[in-house]
């Protein structure tokens, strides 16, 4: 993408409203704008960072055999009379009335439209167990949203559901679905932390949030530093990562216990602040009972299958990892969600040397390169590549590119090296 022609409308001066860090510089680094309060237009660098997010909770979801679905938005009022929720869910949920006198909401989560899909079309056990997913728009109407993306009225997000036999069928989906949410996040570049929660307006009686650490998180959280050095991707017994992940001490400040924390050793403990970015629950046969959703077991009875849900915040995910990946200068983004990898910094703009070296790089890097061709002063370029956040910058000047060199600058920490154009590009594709 070359800057001069790119919709990133960069802001010099922070907007008002924006409270916190990753709002200031969504905003700033032409992320998103507000549409309405708490509702965000995503702009095409944040599209790019929430759709290659979206794209690793999608590979990990497939990996562990759950399937992609895409459900509506709007949901029928009927279904979740069904399950009893509609008049219980409170006024979060925006509820819409049609041409034809119709109840029907903007769905806030899909439980009820799920079950009545697998409801309608599973009948026998042999057809489970079941596990469909999909990545779609939510709407909760917030009394005061705030914090950007990471409270607003209008959400991505990744909900899946799985209906299994038994209990211990539905465990062990539970478990699958713990290490997959704790790969997602280690692919992404965060730590996460998984902490028993509870299930809210849900339902049902086990649940884990996921937490990563920043200054600004809405929950205190204290953990054993185990899970700062922990390797999901690594992970091969499911039963055993799921016990290390349950049984090694981590709690938000509202479950702290304070004699279980009095026992581990003082070099082991870590307190900070947490924002929740994804949370598993399974809640038993709540509404497969409520829809009235059984199917034929092999002895010929009818049972109801066992469920749960499993959410991930993929547009607030990308608030959370500002808020935990920033500096004074602006956004440091992991490398595998950045919108591209590198900005490439033309200082001598109709220069000819310079400008030909650029298009070498750019070409090079294709689609992972913001080529910064703009008519600027090299301060305005240093400060908006700094803003923006990419991993590398390929500085490009006159005297560099007449022997063949480029700088390079490193944006997490810093570092700059000199490189011929080869080493540079090897060192920004690795």
């Amino acid at each position: 993408m070359r800057l001069s022609k790119a919709l990133i409308p960069t802001l010099k001066e922070t907007p008002s409203e924006a409270q916190i860090a990753s709002h200031r510089l969504m905003l700033r680094a032409g992320l998103i704008r507000q549409m309405a309060s708490g509702i965000y237009a995503w702009l095409p660098a944040g599209l790019r960072v929430l759709t290659k997010i979206a794209q690793i909770v999608r590979e990990e979801q497939d990996r562990i055999g759950a399937q992609e679905v895409l459900m509506p938005t709007i949901q029928s009022a009927d279904l979740w009379r069904e399950s009893g929720r509609y008049e219980a869910y409170g006024k979060e949920m925006l509820r819409i009335t049609d041409r034809h006198d119709r109840e029907l909401l903007y769905g806030p989560t899909n439980e009820e439209m799920i079950t009545a899909i697998v409801r309608d079309n599973i009948k026998s056990y042999r057809d489970l167990p079941q596990m469909p997913y999909h990545i779609q728009w939510k709407f909760r109407d917030e009394v005061r949203p705030r914090f950007g993306v990471l409270r607003g009225r209008e959400f991505l997000m990744k909900d899946g559901y799985s209906f299994d036999l038994d209990f211990d069928g539905a465990l062990r989906t539970y478990k699958s679905i713990m290490l997959a949410y704790m790969r997602t996040f280690q692919r992404i570049g965060i730590t996460a932390i998984p902490m028993r929660a509870d299930t809210g307006a849900i339902g049902g009686d086990l649940s884990h949030e996921f937490h990563i650490l920043a200054p600004t998180g809405e929950s205190g959280v204290f953990f054993d530093a185990a899970f700062e050095t922990g390797d999901a991707l690594g992970a091969t017994d499911i039963d055993s990562f799921y016990e290390q992940m349950t049984t090694t001490y981590a709690a938000t400040d509202e479950k702290h216990d304070e004699r279980v924390w009095a026992q581990i050793p003082p070099e082991r403990k870590r307190e900070g602040r947490g924002i929740e970015v994804g949370q598993i629950f399974y809640f038993g046969t709540k509404y497969s009972k409520a829809m009235n959703f059984a199917v034929t077991g092999a002895d010929g009875q009818k049972f109801y299958p066992e469920m749960g849900s499993y959410g991930i915040g993929v547009s607030r995910l990308v608030g959370a990892i500002i808020e935990a990946r920033h500096d004074e200068a602006g956004i440091i983004w992991p490398q595998a969600i950045a919108p591209w990898r590198a900005a490439i910094l033309n200082l001598r703009q109709g220069d000819e040397t310079t400008d030909a070296l650029c298009e070498q790089l750019y070409a090079a890097l294709g689609s992972d390169a913001l080529y910064d061709d703009r008519e600027e002063r090299a301060g305005a370029k240093f400060a908006e590549a700094d803003l923006m956040g990419l991993p590398w910058q390929l500085i490009v000047g006159p005297k560099g590119a007449a022997k063949g060199v480029v700088e390079l600058k490193h944006r997490a920490t810093g570092e700059r090296f000199e490189l011929p154009v080869d080493e540079a590009l090897a060192k920004v594709r690795a």
